[in-house]
């Protein structure tokens, strides 16, 4: 049986794949968009758990954020393709939610809640991905992808308070 720790990564370095193999500090940007894509994951497959509705997509971008961290150190198959997906789920979506006539906070359903989470979460991962970009070489679909899937979880938010019954928690004017 193979142990989870290797105590490699004791003294705060740990091993990249980058153009090649590299031991980085686990402080440097490069882990922490890893940590960001991480938890955004995690959100996300928690929000699967929460939603009502089956949503397939959901799975899918857990394993194309994977993707997004292979485009960072190494290679990475995700495609404009993969955002046009998410741009078509944020139609399709929309159709079955009203009109937006006002800002809308985050709340209503737990699934929804949930989704605003991973909005916010995800807009963390893409201004770190930005920062990183500007010192390392990031595919421009890569911004693309993380920026569509912080707007996807918007809409997915109104969306799951929609289906739930519940009425999106409009900001009140003062």
């Amino acid at each position: 049986m193979s142990k989870i720790y290797t105590k490699k990564g004791d003294q705060g370095h740990t091993q990249v794949y980058l153009e090649k193999t590299e031991r980085l500090a686990k402080s440097d940007e490069i882990l922490q968009v890893y940590g960001e894509l991480d938890e955004l994951n995690c959100h996300i497959g928690l929000l699967i758990s929460l939603s009502k509705t089956p949503n397939p997509l959901l799975s899918s971008l857990q394993n194309q954020l994977f993707e997004v961290g292979f485009a960072i150190s190494a290679t990475s198959t995700l495609s404009e393709e993969d955002v046009q997906a998410i741009e078509t789920e944020i139609d399709r979506l929309s159709q079955d939610i009203p009109e937006q006539r006002s800002f809308i906070l985050p709340g209503g359903a737990v699934s929804a809640s949930q989704s605003h989470i991973c909005r916010a979460v995800c807009r963390r991962a893409e201004r770190a991905l930005v920062a990183l970009s500007e010192k390392h070489q990031v595919p421009a679909v890569i911004l693309q992808f993380i920026n569509r899937l912080s707007d996807y979880f918007f809409v997915l938010a109104r969306y799951e308070n929609a289906v739930s019954g519940v009425k999106d928690v409009e900001k009140v004017s003062r």
